[in-house]
């Protein structure tokens, strides 16, 4: 029997970082739960300080197939390379089809538009070092590493 999964951020701004990834992946914040209206309501009724409200955010994949997102407010920064990290697939539609050239700019267009949004461009791997793959390897606006493929 599989389990399902959640995968955790460690962040200094969790809901800054919540977005930075919501527009990387396509994932939306989950509605409120019960009958509240909004988070904030929810909070409200759970006790919950505003100025306590910062430590943590989540994120779901609308069509439900990905793992849910959390990230979680910690007092230490980011300090060694990741041991885990996401490869963002925005090509595979593309390399399926059989056409590397629209697959390479599908990667590359999407790097741009992160770059915009506070990533960095680490280095991009060729087809030519990795057997006909193509990727950029990134870091998020918190220095963890990712790969857009």
């Amino acid at each position: 029997m599989a389990f399902s999964v959640q995968v955790t951020f460690d962040a200094h701004d969790p809901e800054g970082l919540a977005r930075f990834w919501m527009e990387a992946l396509g994932y939306v914040v989950p509605p409120p739960p019960g009958d509240f209206a909004t988070w904030d309501e929810a909070l409200d009724a759970w006790g919950v300080p505003a100025d306590e409200r910062d430590r943590a955010f989540a994120l779901v994949d609308p069509d439900g197939a990905g793992p849910r997102l959390f990230f979680q407010k910690v007092p230490e920064p980011k300090t060694a390379k990741n041991r885990v990290h996401l490869d963002v697939n925005v090509g595979a539609a593309s390399a399926a089809d059989g056409d590397d050239d629209a697959a390479r700019d599908a990667v590359r267009t999407h790097a741009t538009k992160l770059e915009g949004l506070g990533a960095t461009r680490v280095r991009e791997f060729g087809p030519d070092e990795t057997n006909g793959e193509y990727w950029i390897v990134m870091h998020d606006p918190e220095g963890n590493e990712f790969c857009v493929q």
